[in-house]
């Protein structure tokens, strides 16, 4: 499995995570501009939290060629899903990607 050729992920799931890894916190690396409020303490990549979630930061196509415009600062959990992983095969599986 590519993950720069899938993306699937980044069109499935909610990406929820703590305020302070947006770069308006000290130490902060995931751009404010790409993230919506979700509560006081969480927020989400801006696309994500939608009924057909799509994350602001992917570009191209999913299952054909992606990637993600902040890969170096995406948060925590774009980089806790692994390939092949249960999580990236649930989202695979949703786009009908089964390869």
């Amino acid at each position: 499995m590519d993950c720069q050729r899938c993306g699937a992920c980044c069109a499935h799931y909610r990406v929820s995570f703590y305020w302070a890894e947006a770069d308006d916190a000290p130490g902060g690396h995931v751009p404010v501009g790409l993230t919506e409020p979700v509560s006081p303490l969480m927020r989400c990549m801006a696309g994500t939290n939608h009924r057909s979630p799509h994350c602001g930061a992917l570009q191209g196509q999913v299952g054909q060629q992606v990637g993600c415009r902040i890969y170096a600062d995406r948060p925590t959990p774009c980089r806790e899903v692994q390939p092949g992983d249960a999580q990236c095969l649930k989202a695979r599986a949703a786009h009908g990607l089964t390869d």
